[in-house]
């Protein structure tokens, strides 16, 4: 199996480097946008102008981004070039709007009613039920996961190259690896982000009121306290605002994984099923490249939002 980068140009041509000394692809269903980076033996092209990259593994392209860092090496006859790209869709953590209560919005107003985002797409959504509040410094993104948590109670996420989604794909592809075919497998925790209690002050700024204490974390010793204003994006229950961030704050906090040889075109909330992991979601995937072969690990989180 072999990969590719094609890089286009302001002026709107292109070219493709093949030869891929390494390079290492993340897809998360926490991270907002696709990221790639790699080095590269270069065919000496003109750098100075690129504006964009795709990265193809075997016929499926896996990525379309900018470029955020480019270097170019000359070294023992060869020109080698390390760069590094996020997804198109990391511009809606780029992009803020203005601060303020916007209500009877919808997923397909919030993307299509402020900026023209190159080549970010969306699920289709009308639901104008709800409201978000845009705090100073907030971003679009921020807005798509306070709307996407109170339509669906999920977190949003990236699927194929840079389309926002809040809700699963009605027919996710099913993928099935018998164990003779894994380099390995396992699970793994990742405590870190955990906070143990939350403390949100009321209308007139004294707390008290709204308090959550996480027994999971208590229960393994780990005690964080955090103190916030009133979260106006959940006036309409203010206890969730504590309950939201219990969530995200254990994101990834435990996951089953495998890695295989080669790579088969698996995207987020596809299906996986491994050693005595069953029909389960796919929330990551890290696709590895150098001269010994590419190698991909999938994995399935399971915690506050992703219970799968």
């Amino acid at each position: 199996m072999n990969a590719k980068i094609v890089i286009k140009k302001i002026d709107g041509s292109v070219f493709e480097e093949t030869k891929l000394l390494s390079f290492l692809f993340i897809k998360d269903a926490y991270i907002p946008y696709t990221t790639v980076s790699a080095q590269i033996y270069s065919n000496d092209s003109d750098y100075l102008s690129i504006c964009e990259i795709s990265m193809y593994i075997g016929n499926t392209i896996v990525h379309h981004g900018l470029v955020d860092s480019l270097e170019l090496v000359k070294s023992s006859g060869h020109s080698i070039v390390r760069l590094s790209s996020r997804g198109f869709t990391s511009l809606l953590c780029q992009n803020q709007i203005e601060p303020g209560m916007i209500t009877g919005i919808s997923l397909n107003k919030l993307m299509d009613s402020y900026y023209s985002l190159p080549y970010v797409t969306h699920e289709s959504n009308t639901d104008e039920s709800n409201y978000i509040f845009v705090k100073n410094n907030s971003t679009m993104w921020d807005g798509i996961v306070n709307l996407s948590y109170k339509l669906c109670g999920t977190f949003p996420y990236i699927r194929e190259t840079n389309c926002v989604r809040i809700t699963a794909v009605n027919a996710p592809t099913n993928y099935s690896y018998e164990s003779s075919k894994l380099i390995n497998s396992g699970l793994a925790y990742n405590y870190k982000r955990m906070i143990s209690n939350f403390h949100m002050a009321d209308i007139n700024g004294e707390y008290g009121t709204y308090e959550l204490e996480d027994s999971d974390s208590i229960n393994r010793k780990i005690v964080r306290h955090k103190f916030f204003e009133l979260d106006k994006q959940f006036l309409y229950s203010p206890q969730d605002a504590l309950v939201f961030r219990d969530k995200y704050s254990q994101r990834g906090s435990f996951r089953y994984f495998c890695q295989y040889n080669g790579y088969n075109g698996e995207d987020l909330f596809d299906n996986v099923t491994f050693e005595n992991v069953n029909q389960k979601k796919i929330t990551r995937i890290e696709v590895n490249g150098s001269k010994n072969g590419i190698f991909t690990e999938l994995s399935s989180y399971r915690d506050r939002f992703l219970s799968l």
